[in-house]
């Protein structure tokens, strides 16, 4: 399974990297803003699951949602965004976007194992 993490934080990028990793997906691309996530998609459609961060400069994940859903490749692609952005409203805004669960930051590696296991219909 090949995942695709878009973070500004390299730090962020590295310890979702990493959860996944030793969750078992050793296949991970990254992206440092919306737009390199964008970039990376399309160059990688065959990706399974994109987790994507809110705030970012060039191109939030908001925008990058909306683009990845507005494509016809993507729009089974299952998204999960992880975010400091942790109010209703914003949790209502991100799922009529197209994201398929939510993540607030700070998080344990068991929350994005659940979430993971969630989306992709995995029982634990």
């Amino acid at each position: 399974m090949k995942l695709l993490v878009v973070d500004d934080s390299s730090t962020m990028r590295r310890i979702i990297k990493n959860t996944l990793q030793r969750l078992g997906h050793q296949d991970v691309l990254e992206g440092g803003d919306g737009v390199e996530g964008w970039s990376v998609l399309n160059a990688n459609p065959d990706i399974d699951m994109l987790i994507t961060d809110w705030n970012m400069p060039e191109m939030n994940g908001l925008e990058l949602i909306k683009k990845v859903r507005a494509d016809s490749r993507f729009t089974d692609l299952p998204i999960i965004m992880v975010t400091t952005e942790g109010g209703k409203a914003e949790v209502i805004t991100a799922l009529k976007a197209g994201v398929n669960n939510y993540i607030v930051k700070p998080f344990t590696p068991q929350v994005l194992k659940e979430k993971l296991a969630a989306v992709l219909g995995i029982s634990e």
